[in-house]
């Protein structure tokens, strides 16, 4: 770039070691000099020429440096001005005049004295390095502009100048620069090379203003950002402190009941997890929210809190027979859950099923469960469900998500070992939404239900020690998969001596005790509790039994508010009538004589047994059958079962073999705007139309039920006990049932069975038999009768709705 011709030539001069700054040629700089080598040498130079030697030492700690200890390059300077101090010290202000190098340094006098080179070069301004003196002097301004320490208007004016050496020693003397990268330019002798140096440090030096500049921005507004919510939050503390809320921080409550709520260590993690997520959240926006939300649902499900629980089984009985009359069965399973809970340590939770119709007792049977073992109980109802999100809840990316029911529910129990009662299991529907008794099978399996998983936790919650009772009325529309789940316990209709000592026991003091009534107003005979149990209820279940004595209860009350609190009446079968109006059945239909074509059926139904006749009407015309009464498919193809066994039956019943060619035969069942269906009127119809074809009247105190084949062999059928006590309880007490239900026997009570006199029939010539008022003529001679053994078939439900 140019060829520099260099002078160099030896001075003498009083040298003092200086700290933590270097002194540039050119450069005013004002300092205190204070140790006595250095004062010294400072009085040795204004005592001569006002010149002296400044060098940097390498430690500024070091009070007394060695030659070793001081950088070699130096500058010497004229002393401008000089004070003393009154502490001794000197102030002195010094002017830079040229660098110069070490050559030797003696100690004269106490202080020391050095003999420096000093190099001077004529250097040509060329066109090069003139354009790089340009360059560096905008890299300057630039530089400048970003450093905010330097005035910019005086800088600009200082460095415009021609000679590079004052160029680049004014630009080095004001760079921010550490004492080894100052040092570092001052030991560049030649000008030329020092410009293109000091363009390399201004490079460096501006990207890193630059990059100050960038993170400066960047802190400042999170800094001011940081500020605001903490002036915000500062002020919420104040206000929540004027309230009497306390200091402390929202945070550490959680933090401190997320570590108590014993959570497994998947399900503390996420909650942890999502409490620092939601400590970086704005407290107002929608996604807080959300959080807090998952948050306060994490805490509020019992993940360790259990019930205490019973396990006398004496105490647990009492309570039982305390609560419900009867119902043997079901207690004793109750009972043997217990004594197995006392032998095993940690057994499983148990899910039964009770089965049977409206009124008996399910639900609150689901109660004295809890209250025998000293558990939570919660109640989730399932009739018309049919989401699935019910049972599962939403996930948490919808707008208004919840929990679904379960885990609600034992949010609302507060213990994880509550009796969860799952009440009218059979009333489910399913649509686009999906199927919640698909949902239900996880939550009702013994081998799954401890790892449940709820769509809006999204984390396992265990259920397996929860004792899940189901009820319902029917099981056919229960999916097989969620009945092989439960342990199914059927709770028969009850009889009209159960029915008497409930409503003794239980009914009349509980609505008394309603209508604020005492024993001295109002006492029940038993003609009474009979008469409203025959005249005014047909029920499988006590429902509407307590309905009718809770009427009566407040017609009383209006008395005794009338006429006095010293009113009492004393209800017999003979007033009921004055308080309950006319009756709303018949007392019995024994007492209707006999009809031709005309049998009284036993039917199944939701709601308990019923009587279902069946009528025959003959008319002249052209062997059409008629079948009337809104029957079911396999209700009308009984009627053609049975009125194939007729016609085959045509010798016995003294017929000719083609009568059904000039006659029309009409079956009706009434109540025609109930649907019927099912297999078990099949003896029914068919002894109808016998009685009808034959002009012999069947008995009118005979009910009857049974499935026929086109053999005559009659089939057992389902829903014994509750067709038992509807023949019962309509005054019926003579019954014929096929010979293969004698065994169900057993699950009929021994009083019911007492009072009713029960003809097991294997065919229809048995049925016959027993069911006509006169017996039929003898077969004429050369008749085959047609009975073959048969496959027996199951019952089916007649449906009411």
């Amino acid at each position: 770039m140019t060829t520099p011709r260099e002078r160099s030539e030896i001075r003498s001069l009083p040298m003092m070691p200086i700290r933590d700054v270097v002194i540039f040629p050119f450069m005013m700089t004002p300092f205190v000099v204070g140790r006595e080598a250095s004062v010294r040498a400072l009085e040795e130079a204004l005592a001569t020429d006002r010149k002296i030697f400044l060098a940097t030492q390498h430690d500024a700690g070091v009070d007394d440096p060695k030659p070793h200890e001081i950088f070699q390059v130096g500058t010497i300077v004229n002393i401008v001005q000089s004070l003393k101090l009154p502490d001794g010290n000197i102030k002195v202000l010094v002017e830079g005049i040229e660098r110069a190098r070490i050559q030797e340094v003696k100690d004269v006098g106490g202080f020391l004295h050095a003999d420096v080179k000093v190099s001077r070069f004529n250097t040509e301004v060329t066109p090069a390095l003139e354009q790089a003196m340009q360059r560096v002097t905008s890299l300057f301004e630039q530089y400048v502009k970003l450093c905010q320490s330097l005035n910019y208007e005086t800088m600009i004016a200082a460095v415009r100048m021609e000679d590079p050496a004052k160029l680049t020693d004014t630009i080095a003397a004001n760079l921010q620069l550490s004492i080894e990268e100052k040092q570092e330019l001052l030991d560049i002798f030649d000008p030329a090379e020092r410009v293109l140096r000091v363009a390399d440090v201004l490079d460096i030096e501006i990207e890193k203003l630059n990059m100050d500049r960038s993170i400066q921005t960047r802190v400042k507004r999170q800094m001011e950002r940081a500020q605001k919510e903490y002036y915000l939050n500062e002020k919420i503390k104040a206000i929540q402190k004027e309230l009497g809320r306390g200091e402390k921080s929202e945070w550490d409550e959680l933090k401190k009941k997320i570590d108590a709520a014993g959570m497994p260590k998947e399900v503390h993690d996420k909650a942890i997890q999502e409490l620092k997520k939601l400590e970086m959240m704005p407290p107002m926006s929608a996604e807080s929210t959300v959080s807090r939300n998952y948050l306060d649902w994490l805490l509020a499900v019992p993940w360790r809190k259990k019930s205490k629980e019973i396990r006398n089984i004496e105490r647990a009985e009492r309570i039982l027979n305390e609560d419900h009359y009867g119902l043997e069965k079901i207690k004793e399973r109750i009972l043997e859950f217990l004594a197995v809970r006392q032998l095993v340590k940690n057994p499983k939770g148990s899910i039964l099923c009770f089965v049977g119709p409206p009124g008996v007792g399910k639900t609150s049977l689901g109660m004295s469960i809890a209250k025998a073992t000293g558990r939570k109980f919660v109640r989730m109802s399932l009739g018309g469900v049919r989401d699935e999100a019910e049972i599962r809840g939403h996930r948490r990316t919808y707008i208004g998500a919840l929990p679904g029911q379960i885990i609600q529910m034992m949010k609302k129990s507060g213990t994880k070992n509550p009796v969860f009662m799952l009440d009218e299991v059979d009333k489910m529907a399913s649509d686009f939404r999906g199927d919640p008794s698909a949902a239900l099978l996880e939550v009702l399996d013994p081998e799954q239900n401890f790892m449940f998983v709820d769509h809006y936790l999204d984390v396992e919650y265990d259920l397996s020690q929860v004792f899940f009772v189901a009820t319902a009325n029917v099981l056919h529309t229960i999916p097989p998969a969620l009945q092989d789940r439960m342990e199914v316990l059927r709770l028969h209709g009850y009889t009209e001596p159960e029915k008497i000592e409930i409503a003794r026991q239980y009914l009349l003091k509980k609505q008394m005790a309603s209508a604020g009534l005492t024993d001295k107003n109002l006492k029940f005979e038993l003609s009474a509790y009979q008469e409203v149990i025959r005249s005014y209820t047909r029920e499988a279940g006590v429902r509407n039994l307590e309905r009718e004595i809770g009427n009566i209860c407040r017609k009383v009350a209006r008395k005794v508010v009338k006429e006095g609190a010293a009113y009492g009446i004393t209800i017999s079968g003979e007033n009921v009538k004055d308080l309950l109006g006319v009756p709303k059945y018949r007392d019995t239909l024994a007492h209707e004589k006999s009809e031709v074509g005309l049998v009284t059926g036993l039917a199944w139904t939701e709601v308990g047994g019923s009587i279902l006749s069946t009528e025959v009407s003959i008319v002249d015309g052209k062997g059409k059958l008629t079948i009337t009464g809104q029957l079911g498919d396999v209700m009308q193809e009984s009627a053609q079962a049975a009125m194939s066994y007729v016609r085959s039956r045509a010798a016995r019943l003294n017929l000719p073999r083609d009568f059904y060619r000039n006659i029309d035969i009409h079956i009706h069942v009434p109540e025609g705007a109930i649907p019927k269906d099912g297999p078990s009127a099949g003896i029914t119809m068919a002894t109808a139309l016998a009685s009808a074809l034959s002009k012999i009247a069947v008995r009118r105190d005979v009910a009857m039920t049974g499935e026929i084949t086109l053999r005559g062999k009659v089939l057992p059928i389902g829903g014994l006990k509750e067709k038992l006590l509807a023949a019962h309880r309509a005054g019926i007490f003579e019954i014929i049932l096929p010979k293969e239900n004698e065994k169900d026997l057993a699950e009929v009570p021994e009083n019911l069975r007492n009072e009713l006199k029960l003809h097991f029939a294997d065919t229809m010539d048995d049925v016959l038999a027993y069911a006509l008022e006169r017996p039929l003529p003898e077969p004429a001679t050369g008749e085959v009768t047609q009975s073959l053994p048969a496959v027996a078939q199951g019952d089916q439900p007649i449906t009411h709705q």
